[in-house]
């Protein structure tokens, strides 16, 4: 008897990831299940926490934050099919969705940039970035991150194969230098950041920029543990010919651990955030378990009763 999931590609639909014939393809197929769910479980809630919270949404911090939540939300949602069903994107396809899925990563890569650049103008440049850097510009900067994402797609798709091939490559390429950027960046914005933290006096906008470089240095420490591996990879396979292949995308390692990110850096946002995780309480979780709303409010309660006491 053939396996269902050969059974199920001859009579045209999508065939499953696994066979199930081994102990490995249970515990794949379950870990997909339990990645996309705990995706969509972890980066939804800060995406409907921002959005409903005028006073996160009023600082550019949150709306970078904002843009890579919902690309995470929708890779959490994209592993439903790519991790459980016999997908395999690139070149070639097989019941691929045009690179369509994998590009929100690309969006992410953008973002992680671009919100780099924002707070290594609010530390170094506080001038420039008070009269130039609005909230408007801010917005039209996460949106460019879809825009030109979706114009790189659709190019590849409308060119021919060879030269969309070349495309990807030189695409490679150009992340390879982003990458470096934000090491370099990373690192320069530490340096500075912790000489010139130290000599601010005490106050909010303080704790605000000490939060804030706390989360974007974790979120690029995560992005680049978590990426390397697939980019040298797809190198060695562009330049040498080598490198690893697998099954499909539900058994490629180096593409689980990029898609790993959409977990990591919204658990990052909700760890460093203390405003961001008091929203997700009100807005999400607090009206789903009532009672954990309750100690929230509880122990701010004794915290202030504690800080005025002081």
């Amino acid at each position: 008897m053939l396996p269902s999931n050969i059974s199920d590609s001859m009579t045209g639909g999508v065939p499953l990831s696994v066979d199930f014939d081994s102990p490995e393809d249970y515990f794949i197929f379950i870990f997909q299940l339990l990645f996309a769910t705990t995706t969509s479980l972890v980066a939804g809630p800060v995406v409907i926490a921002i959005l409903s919270t005028r006073a996160l949404r009023l600082q550019n911090r949150f709306i970078f934050m904002l843009n890579t939540s919902i690309c995470d939300t929708l890779v959490g949602f994209s592993v439903f099919y790519l991790g459980l069903f016999d997908v395999q994107e690139g070149y070639p396809s097989r019941n691929g969705t045009f690179n369509v899925l994998p590009s929100l990563l690309g969006i992410n890569i953008l973002t992680f940039l671009f919100a780099q650049l924002d707070r290594y103008f609010a530390v170094c440049h506080p001038f420039i970035y008070s009269r130039f850097i609005t909230r408007q510009f801010v917005i039209g900067i996460n949106i460019y991150c879809w825009v030109y994402n979706a114009a790189h797609l659709l190019a590849r798709n409308l060119l021919p194969v060879s030269k969309a091939m070349q495309m990807y490559a030189l695409s490679i390429v150009l992340l390879q230098l982003i990458v470096l950027t934000k090491v370099v960046m990373t690192i320069k914005l530490y340096v500075i950041a912790r000489v010139q933290l130290e000599r601010d006096p005490p106050s909010a906008e303080r704790e605000s920029k000490k939060e804030s470089l706390r989360i974007i240095i974790f979120v690029v420490i995560s992005f680049l543990v978590l990426w390397c591996p697939s980019f040298v990879n797809i190198i060695i396979r562009f330049v040498v010919g080598g490198g690893l292949t697998f099954r499909n995308e539900a058994t490629n390692l180096f593409a689980i651990m990029a898609r790993l990110n959409a977990v990591c850096t919204p658990s990052v946002y909700i760890w460093g955030s203390p405003a961001l995780r008091e929203a997700m309480v009100r807005t999400v979780w607090g009206r789903v378990c009532p009672r954990c709303k309750a100690r929230v409010g509880s122990c701010h309660g004794k915290a202030d009763a504690k800080q005025s006491w002081k």
